[in-house]
Parts: structure tokens; sequence; C-alpha cells
């Protein structure tokens, strides 16, 4: 097995993952059960440690119901018989069986749901997916308290909070001794910039919130896979990576591609590397559906760019 990468922590949340991070998105859709073992094997084998789910992946797909992703981490967890060496993270929030949303009673059948999928006794980091403005804060996090204090979850986060409720989560935490927020998933990657700099950055930084961005690839734009217009009708992710098809993207494509000719990588990796690089981040989050792409991903676990490689990215994606 290839030596594991140092460790991070993320956050106050004791908990710690190498500085990348297997999205489970693409489980039981993109990629079949087979599939999806397999590139879980090889994350493993090269050095992750850390897979991110959500209850509703993959709802959206015709014929799905959500739970799929889990159901296959679950078979996966059961097949290799260990589990204390991994992280799961999983989500609740969204739609699942008709009903969605962050009410107490919600969150622990929700949870207790993804508990039976996953095929474990315990969540390592559980998500708040979105916000839900009709339900008080204090209500929400004392319900994902219960879940701490019970042992089945060892650490909360959130996804897709703007600052300000994610200061006032943090401040409700504080005031009435509930476990906080300790992680945040937002969208942010080298073509997405503006939901996440600024305040938002700024408070995970002050108030010690670690951050494992989604998209980081900007749905496999940040590959170099999508260029013209003719890329944009392969396969089901194709079509989000086309709104980036503009003079910035492009040119955002070409930082990555001198950039990685001279890092001797590929850009998929240094957009992963300039990712973590930024303030606040713990690790990205990128999927993968075949051991190929796996390979190339890891590899972006050992890759640190110079501070004038920094500059030519950061130039570029202003």
């Amino acid at each position: 097995m290839t030596p594991r990468p140092s460790d991070r922590p993320l956050g106050s949340s004791g908990l710690t993952t190498p500085p990348l991070i297997l999205g489970g998105n693409v489980f039981g859709w993109t990629a079949d059960r087979s599939a999806s073992i397999s590139v879980l094997d090889a994350f493993v084998a090269g050095g992750g440690r850390m897979v991110d789910t959500a209850d509703a992946y993959s709802s959206w797909v015709p014929g799905h119901s959500g739970g799929e992703s889990e159901t296959v981490i679950g078979d996966w967890i059961a097949q290799r018989g260990r589990r204390d060496d991994v992280v799961i993270a999983t989500k609740v929030g969204f739609e699942l069986f008709g009903s969605a949303g962050l009410a107490p009673d919600r969150i622990i059948a929700c949870a207790e749901g993804s508990l039976r999928r996953l095929r474990t006794d315990y969540i390592d980091l559980y998500f708040a997916h979105r916000d839900d403005p009709g339900t008080p804060l204090d209500s929400t996090l004392e319900a994902f308290h219960r879940l701490v204090t019970s042992g089945k979850v060892r650490a909360i986060g959130a996804s897709n909070y703007t600052a300000q409720r994610l200061s006032e989560a943090l401040d409700v935490s504080a005031v009435h001794a509930l476990t906080p927020f300790t992680v945040l998933q937002p969208e942010y990657n080298l073509v997405e910039r503006a939901k996440f700099e600024g305040p938002l950055q700024n408070l995970c930084v002050e108030r010690g919130v670690a951050v494992v961005p989604y998209f980081a690839l900007a749905s496999g734009f940040l590959t170099g896979k999508y260029r013209g217009k003719g890329d944009t009708a392969k396969g089901p992710r194709a079509g989000a990576a086309a709104r980036y098809l503009n003079p910035k993207g492009l040119g955002v494509l070409k930082a990555l591609d001198d950039v990685a000719a001279e890092a001797k990588a590929t850009p998929a990796q240094v957009a992963l590397a300039w990712l973590a690089a930024q303030p606040a981040i713990a690790a990205p989050i990128a999927s993968a559906t075949t051991v190929p792409q796996v390979e190339e991903l890891v590899g972006a676990l050992r890759l640190t760019l110079t501070a004038d490689q920094l500059r030519t990215l950061d130039a570029a994606s202003r």
C-alpha cells in the first residue's frame, strides 16, 4: 500500500483526513456497484481515507429514490471487513422519500436510515446538507447534539450555509452548550470563487471551521477534457461544465496547462493542489468513476505548488 500523506485536522472535530476526499455522488449512478467498489479500493490503496456521500444521492436519476450511494459504500465496508481506518461523511436535509428539511425528528430518522444503508453503527461526520430557515437553529442543533452524545455521530458540519447563518449557528451552539458545526462544505473551485471567498471564508478562518469544498473540479471542467462545444455532449455531467466555456474559463485552463507542464502533473491535480493551498481549506472533494481517474486524483495528495504557480492560477481565475 502506498504510504498515506500526513493527515490534516478537520477543524476542532477531532477527525483528521489526508488532503483529498473522495466524492460518493457518482456511486450507484455513473459508476455501478462493481466500478464503485473498485474506485473505493483504489482510493484507500493510494493513500486516501475519507469518503463523502449523502442520503439523497442519487435521487435525481430516473428510477432512483435516494440512498443508492450510501448502499454501495455500506456494501464496500462490509466486504472489506474494516471500518475504523476510513472516515465516512454523509448528509441530511435534501428531499428523500418525500420529505426534506432539518426538523429534529427528520434528522434522527434520516440518520438511522443512513446508518442502515452504510452498514455501520456510527457516522464520522454528519452534515446539514443545506440550511432550513423554516426550522429554528436551536432545534436543528439539539437533534445533531443528541446524535453525537448517543455515539451515532462523531462530528457535525454544515453544507451550503451563508456566512450569516453559519455564524448564527455557531453562536447558538455556544450559548446552549450544543455540539457545533466544525466543518463547512461549500461550492468552491478555480472558476467558482465568489460564493466562498470573502465573508464566508473569513468566518471559517476566524472561528476555526475546516472547509471541504465540493465541485472541486467544476463538474470535470478543470480536468481539461471540456475545451469546446463538441466536448460538452460527452457524459451526464458535461452540460454543467459547458457554462465555463467562456474567455475566463478558457484562461483558467490555459493557466492550468502551463502550471501542469511545469509541475509535471495533470490539470486536475493542479486544480486540487490550488484548492488545498487556500486559507481554511482542509481537503477538497473530488469524485471518480474509474481506477485510472482515482490514480490521477491521489497524485494530487503529493503535489505542492510554488508561490509563483499559485499566483499564476490566482490571476487567471479572478
